[in-house]
């Protein structure tokens, strides 16, 4: 039976994990607040073997959930429907477009920590917001090539953790494991993002 990847959100990036997963032989669900015929159309042409289905339904039958709404958005989804759901966090604050969020600098910049905060019985996990969504067609690999682009996955919950890193895997990356604290080095203006590291030099980056 193959895991489930729900994807709250149907823009480019959900988009792009979506269909690579499903390739790797996830199921994947979507659900947008956008109208139902525009997504409809959106997730048949991008992620054909995709379903799109009610948030609730969605939620139930996950065994990830992926976040890719803008992050000014973000407030505005339901984290009570999270309880002991492994969340997957690859949102960035892109000041231009979301505006100020002073909240975050209290929290070291972490926008993940944000989050977090919204529902502490999710079982957080920052990942997949340190690469541009093309890089996830572009840079995938087998598991058996050597040093793959590396992905690190942020969280202090091992099995959501390692669940995570496990997808990771699935669509062509190495997964770099590190404490959740790490997450703010994962963001814009950190030291990984945008940057092309096999899994050694991202280790080391990461770990200084």
């Amino acid at each position: 039976m193959s895991r489930v990847l729900g994807i709250i959100g149907a823009g480019k990036l959900g988009t792009t994990i979506g269909r690579a997963a499903s390739d790797a032989g996830w199921q994947v669900d979507f659900f947008d607040s956008a109208p139902a015929d525009l997504t409809s159309l959106i997730v048949e042409a991008m992620v054909p073997d995709a379903r799109l289905v009610p948030l609730t339904d969605l939620v139930a039958d996950s065994d990830i959930v992926m976040l890719a709404v803008p992050f000014s958005l973000s407030d505005q989804i339901d984290y009570s429907l999270l309880d002991g759901k492994v969340v997957l966090d690859p949102m960035n604050l892109w000041e231009p477009v979301d505006g100020p969020a002073p909240t975050t600098t209290e929290r070291n910049g972490s926008t993940s920590q944000l989050v977090a905060s919204r529902n502490p019985r999710m079982r957080l996990v920052k990942s997949l917001n340190h690469l541009g969504y093309h890089d996830y067609t572009a840079d995938a690999r087998s598991a058996e090539v050597p040093s793959r682009r590396a992905v690190a996955v942020a969280s202090d919950d091992r099995e959501a953790r390692e669940l995570v890193s496990q997808l990771v895997d699935d669509i062509g990356f190495d997964p770099v494991p590190v404490p959740f604290d790490r997450s703010r080095l994962l963001e814009p203006n950190g030291p990984v993002f945008g940057t092309w590291l096999d899994a050694t030099s991202m280790r080391k980056v990461l770990d200084a």
